[in-house]
């Protein structure tokens, strides 16, 4: 079934994107010489005007292939020269290239809109400060609303946890501000240096059961043969009922090292563990833990956030690619269709028990985050990609005057090869992963 869903999800992000560059032609009187879906092989095609259209055999990839475009269909061009891309103008061709990857934004947010008219949004909201930390000699309590985290506007928890993650505290202060009561208050703290320990474990602090969302590698969990899935009900004797009962138990019992006996139930079966929370040595710290649940909200607001996710999701790119620059990212934390298949199912194994409308709920968060991630990864300018693309026509727009088509070709062919040398080797990285 996950392998059905993953090529649904592909089909339709392919077809979004070309339909796109599709649409764009044919409205600025360019001929699509074939319009298709998939690579390889034909499976099935047919002509409609001057069309085809096709199904081919390795759902990765599609193509809008336009009269006179990288000299495909050239020896027609002088046949039909009024209807090639080169004919049109120059502005004309960047809003052809610039519509796949808006089209898959545009996707994202229709499919953010599902999600949040249906579960809404992650309220930045502080849901624990621990007594004499930073944050509570601030003056920030449980319930306030963070609206801004150091200089960076906060709509969604993501963003606060996002920012975090690539600025991680250090000693000097930061100010926050936020929302009590309606009226906006600013504070400068100063993060505290505390020793560290972790589970490796993440977990909704909800009404639901304390299901694991995620199982860190070599974290304490991972090593005592907890799994995804795995529901928490009971620890350190204390029984244990939802993720709120455990985000409880962590505020009421922090942890300093010592091993916490658990037991947990995998598919029906209980079990018990016995873990050691990993130290992490010092680090700065805030004593604040924020939501991570969803709060309903109403049509006009549901627009409102997902505008604030589509935000999310392009500032998750640009910052992720800040990262890749600075060395604190690799060619492994990538993924590509292999890895993309296994989140997509991990993601339904884990949500079919809870009906179908969570499995539809959970996929179409993961689609909206694959086609905006899609869209921004295309507007990258590299020749091949259609970022690349966009770059010669500006250069054209700007100088009046064309690239070389030869030299483009040849800069592009090589790109090309670059990419799909590392696509591959991404493949084969997400392969090893899975064993």
């Amino acid at each position: 079934m996950s392998i059905i869903i993953a090529i649904i999800i592909f089909g339709l992000l392919i077809f979004i994107h070309e339909m796109g560059h599709f649409l764009l032609a044919k409205k600025n009187g360019i001929r699509v010489v074939e319009f298709s879906i998939g690579f390889g092989p034909r499976l099935f095609s047919f002509d409609k005007g001057d069309t085809k259209y096709s199904l081919k055999l390795l759902p990765f990839g599609g193509a809008c292939q336009m009269l006179g475009e990288d000299y495909y269909g050239e020896e027609d061009v002088d046949l039909d020269h009024e209807n090639s891309f080169e004919s049109k103008s120059v502005w004309a061709r960047i809003a052809v290239i610039l519509a796949g990857p808006l089209f898959n934004i545009l996707l994202a947010f229709l499919l953010a809109l599902v999600v949040m008219g249906i579960v809404g949004y992650d309220e930045p909201l502080v849901t624990y400060v621990e007594d004499g930390s930073p944050l509570y000699e601030a003056g920030i309590r449980s319930g306030d609303i963070i609206t801004e985290f150091n200089g960076e506007n906060v709509t969604l928890s993501r963003e606060l946890m996002l920012e975090l993650y690539v600025n991680p505290l250090e000693g000097e202060p930061v100010t926050i501000k936020y929302e009590r009561d309606g009226k906006e208050y600013e504070v400068s703290v100063k993060p505290e240096l505390k020793k560290t320990y972790a589970l490796g474990i993440t977990y909704m602090a909800t009404d639901t059961p304390a299901a694991m969302e995620e199982i860190t590698e070599e974290g304490a969990f991972a090593k005592a043969g907890v799994k995804k899935g795995d529901i928490i009900t009971s620890i350190g004797g204390v029984e244990i009922s939802t993720g709120a009962d455990l985000n409880s138990y962590f505020k009421e019992h922090p942890l300093d090292g010592s091993e916490l006996e658990c037991v947990l139930t995998r598919d029906g079966e209980e079990y018990t563990v016995k873990v050691i929370p990993v130290y992490g040595g010092e680090s700065y710290v805030l004593g604040f833990n924020y939501n991570m649940a969803r709060v309903e909200v109403g049509p006009v607001d549901a627009i409102k956030y997902s505008a604030a996710e589509i935000k999310y999701q392009i500032k998750s790119v640009i910052r992720s690619l800040g990262l890749l620059f600075k060395g604190e990212l690799g060619a492994d934390d990538f993924s590509g269709p292999v890895g993309i298949v296994d989140i997509i199912d991990d993601t339904y194994q884990a949500s079919r028990e809870d009906g179908a409308l969570y499995v539809f709920l959970n996929i179409a968060n993961i689609t909206l985050l694959i086609s905006a991630n899609l869209g921004m990864m295309n507007l990258l300018p590299i020749p091949g990609l259609d970022g690349g693309r966009l770059i010669f026509l500006l250069i054209e727009a700007i100088f009046k005057k064309p690239v070389p088509k030869k030299f483009e070709g040849v800069v592009t062919a090589a790109c090309m090869i670059a990419i799909m040398l590392f696509a591959v080797y991404v493949m084969f990285n997400d392969i090893r992963k899975l064993f």
